[in-house]
């Protein structure tokens, strides 16, 4: 009885799966985790892809906003609050894959992917992509503040790190330059250097995640294929390390490869957050239309551990999610 009443408890406070859909079109992707002091709280901006759209092609990938879901239980649950107010030059448009960082100073930096353009008029993949600057002192209001010079007009994905210079680094996919993985640093954020070869350039990958646990420097690469693990010891020269959330999980809705990830690290401990497509997308068009099923996302959540230098994941573990506070 006392080992049922223990059991029980624990699930009580297992991480959940799906760790969260959003509410509104069902097709969150591409998480970026930041601690919101003001609230005392976990938020989670993300891509809210317009899953249940009935709209030809890829055009329900477009006319997208960064969507809000808050956590004030170190990442057990989340809520959905709304959407960024980000300003925007055109009429029609697109907001994906945002990253964020703080400054010392205080202020936070948003860098996000910028599509111009009707979604009626994206029934293909295509069109111009840039990266967008934003800047806020308290996540609720923001101020535009440029678009980041970048060797392509068909730039996305940024990913930020400080480097122990201070200076920072953006890695991010030109799919301007055969979809490589290219990065750029500044020290000011107004003023951006393209970078030496960044080790990770030519295999084909996107949404790069760049991150430090275990002593490593870490760098994880979506190739539509599970996630590409990097490994550095200066954020220049990288080893590849295999693969992680390539084989189907056994959780609810964690069948599918994983996707387009966060890391938050929180001590000695390392959380992935990532999206899957529960239903798969092995499903028939019908007449250009993408059935709804395999639009469909949500996002999970799994530990990160390092064995022998080489970073794992065992994404049917259960665990307790437990995020605190950072800065970025």
């Amino acid at each position: 009885m006392i080992s049922a009443l223990i059991l029980s408890q624990s699930l009580a406070f297992s991480t959940p799966a799906p760790l969260y859909r959003d509410p509104v079109w069902d097709g969150v992707a591409d998480p970026v985790l930041v601690y919101n002091p003001t609230k005392k709280a976990w938020w989670m901006l993300y891509t809210q892809r317009r899953a249940k759209a009935e709209e030809p092609g890829v055009s329900w990938c477009h006319g997208t906003e960064i969507g809000v879901a808050e956590s004030k239980d170190d990442g057990l649950t989340w809520t959905y609050q709304g959407t960024l107010p980000l300003s925007h030059p055109d009429k029609g448009y697109s907001f994906w894959a945002p990253d964020i960082v703080q400054h010392k100073d205080g202020t936070y930096h948003l860098f996000v992917s910028y599509v111009p353009g009707e979604a009626a008029e994206r029934r293909y993949w295509g069109g111009h992509r840039y990266i967008f600057h934003y800047t806020s002192k308290n996540l609720d209001t923001w101020q535009f503040q440029m678009r980041v010079p970048l060797p392509s007009d068909y730039c996305i994905d940024p990913s930020l790190i400080q480097r122990p210079d201070g200076s920072w680094r953006m890695w991010f996919k030109d799919e301007g330059h055969g979809s490589k993985t290219y990065a750029v640093d500044t020290r000011d954020f107004k003023t951006w250097v393209p970078a030496l070869d960044p080790g990770v350039s030519a295999p084909y990958g996107e949404a790069p995640k760049a991150f430090e646990y275990a002593g490593f420097k870490w760098l994880l690469k979506d190739p539509d294929s599970g996630l590409d693990v990097y490994r550095s010891d200066d954020w220049n020269t990288w080893t590849y390390q295999g693969k992680i959330l390539d084989k189907p999980g056994k959780r609810n809705s964690d069948g599918s490869i994983g996707k387009h990830a966060d890391v938050v690290v929180s001590g000695n401990r390392a959380t992935i957050i990532y999206f899957t497509h529960p239903y798969g997308q092995n499903f028939p068009e019908k007449d250009g239309y993408m059935a709804t099923p395999a639009k469909i996302s949500a996002i999970q959540a799994a530990e990160l551990h390092v064995r022998n230098g080489k970073l794992i994941c065992d994404r049917d573990r259960d665990f307790r999610i437990r995020l605190s506070p950072r800065t970025n």
